[in-house]
């Protein structure tokens, strides 16, 4: 899929959004990406989620984990494509951790899905239950990385792996303080999920 055909998805299922976003990782910013609402359509993020497992097709993976809530179906989708197990972090007294029975042996092989990658703050808490289990990080992949340039952003300088992404996009994200949506009284939403 290139660049043009994910982004006619996320506008067909009114999902790419236009105003003042409150953003889960603490930044402001005029676009936000509800995937959510293309995981509405089944096909849709079925397609998707098997784009970006080709990504990672030529690595032996034997656990895709996600963090809940926007990973959850994304590394279930993943999995099934890699022939893979499915698993998802979750938050217990604001700490992320593997729950429900999930388990990961020490060297089995892990990719790290999540759905859009801003600061890298959720993929960083499940980088850090991987490697308390002894887990072997293979990629970290999403749907959509709007990090912004360089894609090597400085919020992201902890992740072993440069992160492969389906769409790259440079999206404004602003420091709350510094916020020109702010200044202009633009109301606030927080469509996040954190």
């Amino acid at each position: 899929m290139d660049t043009k055909q994910i982004l006619r998805i996320f506008t067909k299922h009114h999902a790419l959004l236009d105003d003042h976003f409150l953003l889960s990782s603490g930044l402001h910013s005029d676009k936000y990406f509800q995937c959510a609402l293309v995981f509405e359509d089944p096909k849709i993020g079925t397609m998707l989620s098997e784009n970006l497992a080709l990504l990672f097709k030529d690595e032996k993976i034997d656990i895709v984990v996600g963090p809940a809530l926007g990973g959850v179906i994304l590394a279930y989708e993943v999995a099934k494509k890699l022939n893979a197990r499915a698993m998802f972090t979750e938050r217990e007294n604001g700490v992320m951790k593997l729950r429900r029975g999930f388990k990961i042996l020490k060297g089995e092989n892990i990719l790290i899905v999540e759905d859009v990658l801003t600061t890298g703050k959720s993929t960083r808490e499940v980088i850090e239950v991987v490697n308390a289990y002894g887990g072997n990080i293979m990629g970290i992949g999403s749907l959509i990385d709007r990090r912004g340039l360089p894609w090597q952003a400085p919020t992201c300088e902890n992740f072993p792996i440069e992160p492969k992404s389906l769409l790259k996009v440079a999206v404004n994200n602003y420091e709350p303080d510094s916020c020109p949506l702010c200044l202009k009284n633009i109301p606030l939403i927080k469509p996040g999920s954190r």
